[in-house]
Order: C-alpha cells, then structure tokens, then sequence
C-alpha cells in the first residue's frame, strides 16, 4: 500500500465540509421534519388538570366509543383518533401498543391537525384515563400493568 493509498484509508485528503455548510444541513433537515401540533380545544373547554392525548389506530376508535363511561374531545384524521385526557395519565401506566402517548396533546408527525370528531357537553374535555386504558388493554389482549407478573 502506497503513502496515497494509507492516506486515503484514513480520510487524508478527502473534501471536508466547512462548518457553516454542516450547519446549513442541519437546518435544512430540520425545516423538512413535521412541526408538533398541538390539538385545539374548543374554547368553552376548561382544563384544570392539563392536557395529554392518547392516539389509537383509526380503526379502533368506533370500537372505543361506546365502551367508555364518559368521552371527553375526541379529534380524527385518517389514521388516528386522539383522545384527550388529563396530564401525566401516563404515570404507572404502560399504554399498549399500538396506542402512542402525547405530552401535551401534541401531534407530532401529521400534516395538519386532526379534526373534532366528539365534544362533552359539559367544559372538561378529559375521557377519564384508566377507563380508556383498560378498553385498550381489551381491545388488544394486553394485560393492565398491574396485574402482570414481576420480573425479577
């Protein structure tokens, strides 16, 4: 192996890119990425404890519905239902795939915002949590988190 030759194995002599082009690609990939959205709510709605949402698969939603004791905002687009409940209702709570949790009822890879597809007819727009968990739990043969076994 000739000297140009190590050199080359080594990255010696190849075109490096100037700081200001790395940072110009980094910003470039940014613009390109989905802007979180956060899910609007109507504005007679109130929110004392906060606000997260749990988004399921589309085809799950009508499933959903009424099974539930109380339904709060419910927001659609074509692959998702978003249900809006109260903060932190992921605390001890291990939401079963393929639902997503959002912190802040924030959608973080659609094109535009889901539309209200349900509203209370009261001013909180929470689905109670552990209702909407459990459904879930049903609905894809996933035990609760308490009530799996240990591991140690």
């Amino acid at each position: 192996m000739g000297v140009r030759d190590r050199h080359a194995a080594r990255g010696v002599g190849a075109s490096a890119l100037a700081l200001g082009s790395l940072v110009g690609l980094g910003r470039a990939q940014r613009a390109s990425e989905p802007v979180p959205r956060q899910l609007p709510l109507p504005e007679d709605m109130t929110i004392p404890l906060g606000c997260d949402a749990v988004a399921v698969p589309a085809d799950y939603g009508p499933m959903l519905l009424p099974r539930l004791p109380r339904v709060g905002c419910v927001y659609a687009d074509q692959a998702e239902w978003w249900w809006i409940v109260p903060s932190d209702s992921d605390i001890a709570l291990d939401w079963p795939a393929p639902a997503r949790y959002a912190k802040g009822a924030l959608v973080p890879d659609s094109p535009s915002v889901p539309g209200l597809i349900h509203r209370p007819h009261d001013s909180l727009p929470y689905t109670p949590p552990i209702p909407l968990y459990l459904t879930l739990c049903r609905l894809t043969g996933t035990p609760p988190v308490w009530s799996r076994p240990l591991s140690v």
